[in-house]
């Protein structure tokens, strides 16, 4: 696939605008890079669309990693089963993804956007027991919750935090930071298997990929500091956020009816 010099260059700042959601509201930010790479960029094929962006969701999941492991925010053991059994979800997630017909895929894509929305909007004010460790009792509930989210991740082309945070908690009974910080394994796990899964099948871009992450770290570091600036209106963020989905959402929708 061959893209103009403008296409790499509005990839670039698409990278650069994931990035910069991602730090700014944290789990959803990487809901965009499929509708930027589609309908900015100009990518003729979803399928590519998909790919390529599974490839930086992953790559900027394991830059995001690294400061939460340091702060030691990482349940390892929990975090590691969580994304050992999704990496046969987001396995056959993609393989199904791959066959599924591209444009009525970016209409179940919208629909799911308008799930992130909503999801956004919801409070997230949870305590948890910090103390939390991998045992008998959640191991089941992390396999079946993984599974089931990679699933999704892989179907989609999508990192997934705003599923795998909700389902670490709701396995584990872990804290939101821990949850957030163990969910990029997961992440980094699940869109490294869509994207080889993909990239098996010639659809990736390469070079986008490569611009398109780059500008995501760039992205990724404004967005983190000015989150830390306006850390006292993280729900109005999120509102903000929730209603640029609900936008985009909106205008995939009208483009895959029209």
């Amino acid at each position: 696939m061959e893209l103009t010099s403008l296409q790499y260059l509005l990839g670039a700042g698409s990278g650069g605008l994931v990035g910069f959601t991602l730090g700014l509201v944290g789990g959803g930010g990487s809901i965009l890079a499929v509708p930027l790479m589609v309908y900015l960029v100009g990518v003729p094929s979803p399928h590519v669309a998909i790919g390529t962006s599974a490839l930086a969701v992953a790559v900027n999941a394991a830059t995001g990693l690294l400061p939460h492991a340091r702060a030691g925010n990482v349940k390892w053991r929990c975090a590691a089963l969580y994304a050992a059994a999704g990496v046969l979800g987001a396995f056959g997630g993609s393989t199904i993804g791959k066959a599924f017909d591209g444009e009525k895929l970016l209409l179940l894509f919208a629909l799911l956007m308008l799930v992130v929305g909503v999801l956004m909007l919801r409070g997230r004010e949870y305590i948890g027991n910090p103390a939390v460790q991998l045992s008998r009792e959640n191991a089941p509930r992390l396999l079946g919750f993984g599974a089931l989210t990679g699933g999704f991740s892989g179907f989609f082309g999508i990192g997934g935090g705003f599923l795998i945070v909700p389902g670490l908690i709701a396995a584990t009974g872990m804290p939101m930071l821990n949850a957030v910080g163990s969910s990029l394994v997961a992440v980094a796990t699940f869109g490294l298997t869509t994207s080889l899964n993909y990239a098996a099948s010639g659809l990736i871009d390469w070079p986008l990929a490569a611009i398109f992450i780059a500008g995501g770290i760039l992205g990724g570091l404004g967005g983190a500091r000015t989150a830390r600036q306006l850390s006292a209106k993280k729900g109005l963020l999120n509102s903000v956020f929730a209603t640029i989905i609900f936008i985009v959402a909106g205008y995939m929708i009208w483009q895959s009816l029209s």
